[in-house]
């Protein structure tokens, strides 16, 4: 494995360290693998487990709406690449799916200090954790998840697309978007940052097509 040495662990707004890392498909270099492409770096606790082995089939079974999304796959355990390769084929022969994206060996665990996916209190192995990179590989969104709870695909599924939206419209998004109990799918306006742009604001809502419950709360409908 090779990484550039700094021992910040990196965090949102961070460009995601260049590594280069052997995988399932071979030799792979993060982020520039996937420049101008999103890609979704998740780690699993090891392979011929449970709850992973669910996971990985998730993954894989909603793979072309990841696709759709432009975004790329890439799994990662402290497990050898010999013990990837069978475990892909025990999910092929008794499940019937076919893992396509590659899966990182970080024997030794060097990436998975390197991100922050190695906590002592939990043992040796990695914790459930979630990187979502954009295409400029600045990380977007980070999550982690205990051993014994697998994750849930939808809401990275939901994250990704906020963010896509977020991006695309120069907007928020509200709890639970696109299906917030008060405002739909609505999105949000960012709050003005000085009096002059309130006030405007204010006085542009039905001009913009806003609906400003006041100066700093205005939802608006996407085209």
């Amino acid at each position: 494995m090779e990484f550039e040495e700094t021992s910040r662990q990196p965090g949102l707004g961070d460009r995601f360290p260049d590594l280069t890392v052997q995988t399932s498909h071979g030799e792979v270099s993060l982020p520039d693998a996937y420049e101008g492409e999103w890609f979704v770096l998740f780690s699993h606790p090891g392979d011929f487990t449970p709850v992973c082995t669910t996971e990985f089939v998730a993954f894989q079974q909603r793979s072309d709406e990841f696709e759709d999304l432009g975004v790329n796959l890439i799994g990662l355990s402290v497990d050898r690449v010999h013990s990837h390769i069978k475990w892909i084929e025990w999910i092929e022969d008794e499940l019937d799916v076919q893992i396509e994206f590659p899966i990182i060996a970080d024997e030794g665990g060097e990436v998975a200090t390197r991100l922050g996916m190695l906590h002592p209190e939990m043992g040796s192995s990695t914790v459930r954790s979630v990187y979502v990179v954009d295409p400029d590989g600045v990380i977007r969104l980070e999550l982690q998840y205990p051993m014994e709870i697998g994750r849930n695909i939808d809401e990275i599924l939901r994250s990704i697309r906020a963010l896509q939206t977020s991006d695309e419209n120069d907007v928020a998004v509200p709890a639970d978007w696109p299906n917030n109990a008060n405002f739909g799918d609505q999105v949000l306006l960012e709050p003005p940052s000085d009096v002059a742009t309130a006030e405007e604001r204010l006085q542009r809502a039905d001009e913009e097509d806003y609906d400003c419950l006041d100066w700093w709360f205005c939802l608006k409908d996407l085209d």
